[in-house]
């Protein structure tokens, strides 16, 4: 009996360490599967259903799809409209981007000073990402009216003329950015406020005292030390920024108008183009599935840029 018993505990006991194993190798599997399984079916599958659009002469009026290999691509490569579209995205993304960045840095700064009221004021600085994009541009297309908008008051005000802001491509691409800018710039001031706020006290002390001012601080102290932060925040705004799309639609006034974006297409961005063409112009899905991975290739070579041109910068400091 003793034998048998110390026979079936070793059992037990290799059953046991064999099942401690697996939970330990299989169980990390198995509490990301969930999120993996939400991104093949909602990620990876539109991903890969798209591709085989884009190779197809597809259009939701007929249930005929030819295939047409890449002459979607090859189509879409020689449209003047499409290269339009590109390079009023990009000059958005710069216009947008730049300043807001920037302004993010300098107000992250003087909210890590002593202020009175200080959650007050990081709160504020959340206020305009929580409100709708809509509401956003409809107030700011309302500010760049050229009859009644402030802009233009203030304009006159100061013996300057009147701009139609929608008329004009650099004026349109201006006013467009402007409402990015106020969108964004409290948001990423927040992400670098916290990023400045692991900054270990003593490296500001040790500036303090070899002479360094509040601003030289900034610049070289703080920015080499939030680096990471700054890479971050670059690559997301890229990526938001040729995504744009509810902000130029809806000031050109929605309608056929706000799609081109202008009666010259000044404004009309990548997501425009590809609302035209996959919903707006006799559905052409083929069509709009190729410029959607095009503007996927585009990302993707814009956030490497990125990330190769501040790489560089890293090591060269």
């Amino acid at each position: 009996m003793t034998i048998a018993a110390k026979g079936s505990g070793a059992r037990s006991g290799t059953k046991g360490l064999l099942r401690y194993r697996l939970d330990l190798k299989a169980s990390p599997y198995l509490y990301i599967a969930p999120f993996f399984v939400l991104f093949a079916a909602f990620g990876l599958f539109p991903l890969a259903f798209t591709a085989w659009v884009s190779t197809h002469e597809w259009s939701l009026l007929s249930d005929e799809h030819v295939f047409v290999g890449f002459g979607n691509y090859e189509a879409l490569l020689t449209d003047p409209y499409f290269w339009n579209a590109l390079g009023n995205t990009l000059s958005i993304l710069v216009l947008a981007t730049v300043p807001q960045l920037l302004a993010a840095l300098l107000l992250a700064h003087v909210l890590t000073l002593r202020l009175r009221a200080q959650t007050f004021w990081r709160m504020g600085m959340l206020l305009p990402n929580v409100a709708s994009v809509v509401a956003v541009a409809v107030i700011f297309s309302q500010l760049f009216g050229r009859d009644f908008g402030l802009v233009n008051w203030v304009l006159e005000a100061l013996g300057a003329g009147r701009i139609d802001w929608q008329a004009g491509t650099a004026s349109s691409h201006v006013a467009i950015a402007v409402m990015v800018a106020w969108k964004w710039t409290g948001y990423n001031a927040l992400i670098y406020l916290a990023a400045m706020q692991a900054v270990p006290r003593e490296v500001y002390e040790a500036a303090h005292l070899d002479g360094a001012s509040r601003m030289q601080q900034l610049f070289h102290v703080t920015v080499p030390m939030i680096r990471p932060t700054i890479v971050f925040t670059v690559i997301v705004s890229t990526i938001y920024g040729l995504q744009i799309f509810a902000e130029p639609q809806l000031f050109g006034g929605g309608g056929q108008n706000g799609v081109t974006g202008g009666a010259s297409r000044q404004f009309q961005t990548l997501t425009l183009y590809l609302y035209e063409h996959g919903f707006n112009r006799g559905f052409e899905f083929g069509y709009a599935s190729a410029v959607a991975w095009t503007m996927f290739a585009v990302i993707v070579l814009v956030a490497l840029l990125n990330y190769l041109f501040i790489r560089r910068i890293r090591s060269a400091s």
